[in-house]
């Protein structure tokens, strides 16, 4: 059993509306109230290092948020420096806070995590991650620590970097990075995708860039001989490819639905429910209500989603909705019940967008910066995202677009 599973057996969210609550959330009202009581919020800040409170580590973020009240509660990195002793979720958890601590200035972090790479178990890790976010300065001088530390590994790293500045082949890890197919056309991504020759890796590659530029109705004829091999399953990154389609994708959809193929007919199926007609919204309406009283956490965002496309003839869903996005413990959804509300009523969202500057999830926070009114808490705040050295550079970028004259 994983260390996530054990902690969603054993451990249990205090009340959503608690200072407790909130902090294990990562809603914005938790830091806010916690700055407001910063003695009662620092053990609540500390144990949310320690143990993991997130839902689906590999969807939501906390890292920030908490390096954010370790500096604005004035809390001392000590604790934090001292888990690093931990076992490798406690100390890793640890260690992405301190990294972002030294990047404001904390000397007690950056030396704590120096320090525990000369002599810690985690070294690695924690060595790859610094190497990624911090000046080169600050950490290539540890080259002769990892070359006499490294022989010892048994688990050798995946990276290439630091190991290549430092001059240390790693049997086995020299492959060669692909190419990106970013500057490709439209055009030769499709190409790509119907040669017979093209390798498995590659297609993959395509349908990610492809995933991530503006629709390209060419993918639809090409979707039924994009499955694997084995005809098991479709290749991976289509289905995000699929999505960006949106509406276009319908008509194909239908057939696909009716296949054979039962990744096809599935396929076709998710985009049909994706894109509900109108017969289908006292269904959802209906599916969210039992989502809630079911305590359904992972998956609501979805239904909420489909809510969204039919606008305010979904009211009778928003109730739900706010309820949803006030409790979750899944904080990765929150932004997704905020733009169904905005789709559907918008009433109220003011107060929640200004909140969600302060939430944990960059998605939350880039969608207050975009939508929170114009008064002067919000754009204080989005001055504060914009100038701190450990914010996202996608939400500093945000918050200066929105600052801007």
């Amino acid at each position: 059993m994983s260390y996530h599973d054990e902690m969603s057996r054993t451990l249990s969210y205090a009340r959503h509306d608690t200072l407790e609550g909130l902090l294990q959330r990562g809603r914005g009202l938790g830091a806010q109230r916690a700055l407001a009581e910063p003695g009662a919020g620092a053990p609540f800040v500390y144990d949310g290092i320690r143990r993991d409170w997130k839902w689906d580590s590999q969807t939501e973020t906390r890292c920030v948020y908490q390096a954010r009240l370790i500096r604005d509660l004035e809390l001392s990195p000590t604790p934090l420096v001292d888990q690093l002793a931990g076992d490798e979720e406690e100390c890793l958890r640890a260690a992405d806070v301190l990294e972002l601590l030294a990047l404001d200035g904390s000397d007690e972090a950056r030396e704590g995590l120096r320090a525990y790479i000369r002599a810690g178990e985690h070294w690695v890790a924690v060595l790859q991650s610094v190497a990624d976010g911090w000046p080169a300065e600050w950490w290539e001088d540890l080259g002769d620590v990892a070359r006499a530390r490294i022989s010892g590994e048994e688990d050798l790293p995946w990276s290439f970097e630091p190991w290549g500045r430092f001059g240390i082949m790693l049997p086995g890890r020299r492959f060669p990075p692909r190419p990106s197919l970013s500057p490709l056309s439209d055009e030769e991504l499709l190409a790509l995708l119907t040669a017979d020759g093209t390798e498995f890796n590659t297609k993959v590659d395509a349908l990610r860039a492809l995933a991530v530029r503006e629709p390209v109705p060419g993918l639809i004829p090409l979707v039924p001989s994009l499955g694997t091999l084995d005809g098991r399953r479709p290749l991976p990154r289509l289905r995000p490819a699929i999505a960006r389609l949106g509406a276009l994708a319908v008509p194909a959809a239908r057939e696909w639905a009716a296949d054979g193929r039962d990744w096809l007919a599935a396929l076709g199926a998710a985009v049909l429910a994706d894109h509900p007609g109108p017969e289908a919204l006292p269904g959802l309406v209906a599916e969210l209500a039992e989502q809630w009283e079911a305590r359904v956490w992972c998956g609501p965002d979805t239904t909420a989603q489909r809510l969204a496309r039919f606008g305010p003839e979904a009211a009778d869903a928003v109730p739900v909705l706010w309820r949803f996005w006030r409790r979750t413990p899944h904080s990765y959804e929150r932004a997704d019940y905020l733009k169904a509300l905005a789709a559907i009523d918008s009433s109220g969202l003011d107060e929640a967008y200004t909140e969600s500057l302060w939430d944990c999830e960059e998605r939350a926070r880039l969608l207050a910066i975009a939508s929170a009114p114009h008064h002067p808490q919000a754009l204080h705040r989005i001055a504060v995202l914009r100038d701190d050295p450990m914010e996202t550079p996608e939400v500093r970028a945000a918050a200066r677009a929105r600052l801007a004259p």
